[in-house]
Formats: structure tokens, sequence, C-alpha cells
């Protein structure tokens, strides 16, 4: 349960209140890469959840906060440590937002945020390897574990009427946890599954991996990739020989830049990625239409609460410093405590001030458990007439 601030913590924050200062948040994401098109949303939802703290003049006795952005490039772990690690050590930035994809996230929580003492917070990374990372309890996801979405996956395949499926994953640590998680769960509920496997990212041509997987026979083809990247490659060499006609697509391919693409050729086609029905959706996406960006894309609503959650937990702490504001990530994220919605960090910022306890929802349900990541729920999405549309929440 949640504890009411203690005379010293209370100090604290009186304390920065004396002393207010700007205060450096890394911004990470790929801003080069196989899932570039899903970060300017990411990157935007992080920034709102800043400045919206920023600006109410009520953070940390009127502190400001300052994002510097990084670029983890999604598949070059060398590079997304490179680029944090200078954050931390040159930038001084008191925490991390981001990375977003799976391998560059393990490298960075093993090489970066443990050695030095820093808090990272993904709003994207799924992989189920994740869960039970080294951590020294310095990472955090707003994103559910790819665990979870692949026996959501298997739901609606079969619920689709798709018995026999044929999978192709990205080879990397978040295409291989997602796809084994799916074939997994499939296979367990009766499914059967003809072929697994894997595909390279970059390549100009991928008839041959889709050759194997026509030859292997299916119903559908299930891709787990990037929009971007190879995913895009075996839906195009699938459409060009006519292999498949009906895909499955999970996070990593929900995206408008799919439909921008291939349009009707998809038509029939679906897939899930995390998100959330509710007030808390709705006034995240309107904020960030007012903001200038598309508050529906995949992963921007959770990076609107990776951030806020970021800069509530520095408030309850009373300090900036990860050691110890650590400690209040899952309190201010769960119950009990005032409920938070987008727009109203004003509001927590001022609870937490004066003492008292907050439950951050946000603009995706967010309840943090097991090692500090999203409980989580998914929107299933289906093409029609070459437009990606919502037909429910799981």
């Amino acid at each position: 349960m949640k504890k009411l601030l203690t005379a010293t913590a209370a100090l604290a924050l009186f304390a920065g209140a004396a002393a207010a200062e700007e205060v450096k948040i890394g911004v990470v994401a790929a801003f080069t890469g196989p899932l570039e098109s899903l970060s300017p949303p990411i990157a935007d939802g992080h920034e709102l959840a800043l400045k919206e703290a920023s600006d109410s003049g009520l953070f940390m006795g009127g502190s400001t906060i300052l994002p510097v952005r990084a670029d983890s490039t999604c598949v070059d772990a060398a590079a997304a440590t490179a680029a944090v690690e200078r954050l931390v050590t040159s930038d001084r930035v008191s925490g991390v937002l981001g990375p977003m994809c799976s391998g560059a996230t393990g490298a960075v929580v093993s090489n970066v945020a443990v050695p030095n003492g820093v808090v990272a917070i993904s709003a994207s990374a799924t992989s189920p390897a994740l869960s039970s990372i080294e951590d020294n309890g310095l990472f955090f996801r707003t994103a559910p574990s790819d665990a979870r979405q692949g026996d959501v996956m298997a739901d609606i395949v079969l619920e689709k009427g798709i018995e026999e499926i044929a999978v192709t994953y990205t080879n990397n640590d978040y295409g291989k946890g997602l796809s084994d998680s799916f074939v997994s769960a499939y296979e367990a509920k009766g499914g059967t599954v003809t072929l697994v496997a894997a595909h390279e990212d970059g390549k100009a041509d991928y008839s041959a991996e889709v050759g194997a997987l026509a030859s292997a026979g299916g119903d559908a083809l299930a891709v787990v990739g990037y929009v971007d990247q190879g995913g895009a490659g075996i839906v195009q060499a699938a459409l060009d020989t006519g292999a498949f006609d009906t895909f499955v697509f999970p996070d990593g391919m929900v995206s408008d830049a799919l439909t921008e693409r291939f349009g009707s050729d998809i038509d029939g086609s679906f897939g899930q990625n995390p998100a959330s029905a509710g007030e808390g959706r709705d006034l995240f996406t309107a904020m960030a239409e007012e903001a200038g960006f598309d508050g529906t894309s995949a992963f921007s609503a959770e990076a609107y609460d990776a951030g806020a959650l970021m800069v509530l937990a520095m408030q309850a702490a009373g300090s900036t410093d990860p050691q110890v504001y650590k400690e209040k990530m899952m309190e201010v994220a769960n119950a009990p405590g005032e409920p938070i919605l987008p727009g109203e960090l004003a509001k927590a910022l001022e609870i937490l001030a004066n003492g008292g306890d907050v439950d951050y929802v946000g603009a995706a349900s967010i309840e943090l458990i097991g090692p500090g990541e999203s409980a989580g729920s998914y929107r299933e999405i289906t093409i029609e007439d070459g437009e990606l549309k919502v037909v429910g929440y799981r």
C-alpha cells in the first residue's frame, strides 16, 4: 500500500521549492531504422507529458523540464548504448524515456541504466525476456509483455476461423519473443502452425522466405516484423507472388504506414497492438491533436504515460535522483490514491506536494504489475477499404 510522505520527504519537497532548477530527461526513440515512422508520435507523447508538468509551475518547486532527444535506431544495440551513455554522462539526464525496441532496451538497461543508476521507462519494448532482466529496480515499461500479446493474438486468429497459419518473425529479441509466445498459445488452443521462419531486415528481396512459407501452406501469414523494414518486404513479396492474401499483424506492423503502402491489397487482414479504450484515451487523443501529432499511433499513449509516471515519481520522492524516485514508481502508478487522467498532471503534482496519494490511470489505463510493467490491454484492428479500423479492445 502507498504511504503518506514522511517528514523527511516533505522537507525535501520544501527544499526543492527553494531551489528550482532545470531537470533534463532523455527522450530515446528509433528515429532511424525499421520503426522510424512510429518514432515521432512516441517522442511527442513523452514530451507532451513533460511539457504539461513543466508548464504547471508545480513540478519540484517550480523546476523546469528540458527533454533531450537521442536516436536508439531500434536494431543497433551498440548505437543505442552509446546514445544513452552520452545522455547520462554528458547531458546529465535524471532519467531516460525509452528506448523503443526490445533489443536496444535490454542493452541500454544492462550497459547504461544499471551501471549508472539511472531509471529507464520504455513505452514500447515488449519482449517477455525483459520481465526478468537484472535491473536493480531501475527499469519500467508502460507497454505490456508479449507473453500476453501472443495469447491475445492466438484468440483473435482462431476466432477468425484460421486453423492453420504460417509465421515469420524479424530475427531479434522482439520478433522471436512474440513469435514464440504466439505459436505456443495458438497450438495450445488447437491451431496448427505450418512453418515458423525468421527473416532479416534490410534485404531487397524476400521471395525466398515467402516461397518457403507458401510451400508450407496455411490460411494466413502472421508477420511479426517491422512496418518500415522486413515486415513490409515480406508482405510485398507475398502479394507479388500471390502466396498469401490474408495477413496477421502484431504491434510492430500496426501503423498508418502499412495502409499507405498497401491500401486495399491487404483488405481482410487484421491484428492488434497495446491500447485501451475509455476516457483517458479520448482525452489524450484530443490533447495530441491540439499539439499537432497523432495520438492514435501505436505506443504514443503509453509514451505520454511513461513521461507522466517519471515526473510524478520524482515529485512523490521529492528528488530527481533515480535511486530515490525509483521507489515511488509503483506507488504513483497504482491504487490507492486520487485517479489521474491525461491533462491532470498539475492536480497530481499538487496532491503529491501536499503529502497525498495519486493513482495514475493515464491514457492507457496504467496498472503496473510484477517487475514494473503494464498489465496491458489491446486494440483489435482490421483493414477495410484500404484503411486501418478499430473493431474492439481486449
